[in-house]
């Protein structure tokens, strides 16, 4: 008799994940590798080196592929070879992301199309790219990696802030249309998390104690926190899930 911890196995898939040489894209690739995934690991310079040792020690299988996603060109030939190397896809995890912070008066073009493009131009191309395969198979998990800033306005960040509240909404737009052939599509949006985004922020005492203080859960999340949301909304525990976008912020909304 299979047990209900069966539902969270990922064995025999294989899952691609952006941004997966360090931060939250590595906790996650790894997560999904332990859960027992074959993981295709994209980073801009190649340099996913650690996250690939991690994912061998588990005995699972995985490659690294280099791509600059500060354009769409790179995604085709991103999914194709994922399937070409490991056999198929099955999940699609899209976590690369930047930020850039100004005030609104002075936040430059260049600055807010650089945002956009990254966090929004390249996530809407990889879920149509991943989300053909997937329809043609009749099953896929997506998971797009959103923010707190899919719900709030936050600070010296409009392009972020403007990226998350649309990448929630083509979530919810794509679960919409793709419920139906067996392809789910949902969302992490993480609270503030320890990542080379949040440095600035940590780095201020002012405004990082201003952040700990609402956050119930009492101190800063790290990416192994995203561990077992990310297992969830790519396993068969979610399959009844879509369009949803779960929140993993210590507490930080409920305040």
């Amino acid at each position: 008799m299979s047990s209900a911890l069966d539902l969270f196995r990922l064995d025999g898939r294989v899952a691609l994940v952006t941004g997966g040489d360090k931060g939250l894209g590595q906790g996650i690739a790894i997560a999904l590798a332990q859960a027992g995934a074959d993981v295709a690991v994209v980073s801009r310079l190649g340099n996913a080196v650690a996250t690939l040792d991690a994912i061998a020690a588990t005995g699972r299988r995985s490659v690294a592929l280099t791509a600059d996603l500060s354009s769409t060109a790179p995604v085709e030939g991103v999914v194709s070879e994922t399937i070409t190397r490991l056999g198929r896809l099955d999940i699609l995890v899209n976590n690369a992301g930047i930020i850039r912070r100004a005030p609104a008066v002075d936040y430059g073009w260049n600055d807010w199309r650089a945002v956009l493009d990254v966090n929004l131009d390249a996530v809407w191309a990889l879920c149509q790219a991943a989300g053909r395969p997937m329809i043609a198979q009749g099953h896929g998990k997506i998971i797009n990696v959103a923010s707190l800033l899919a719900f709030q306005g936050g600070i010296r960040v409009p392009a972020y802030a403007a990226a998350k509240h649309a990448v929630a909404g083509l979530t919810k737009a794509l679960a919409n249309e793709w419920a139906h052939l067996g392809v789910n599509v949902n969302a992490i949006a993480p609270g503030y998390m320890v990542t080379d985004n949040t440095q600035a922020l940590r780095d201020d005492p002012e405004r990082s104690r201003q952040i700990l203080e609402r956050i119930p859960a009492g101190r800063w999340g790290v990416p192994a926190d995203l561990a077992g949301a990310a297992i969830f909304l790519a396993s068969s525990a979610s399959d009844y899930v879509h369009g949803h976008v779960l929140v993993v912020d210590g507490g930080w909304l409920a305040r």
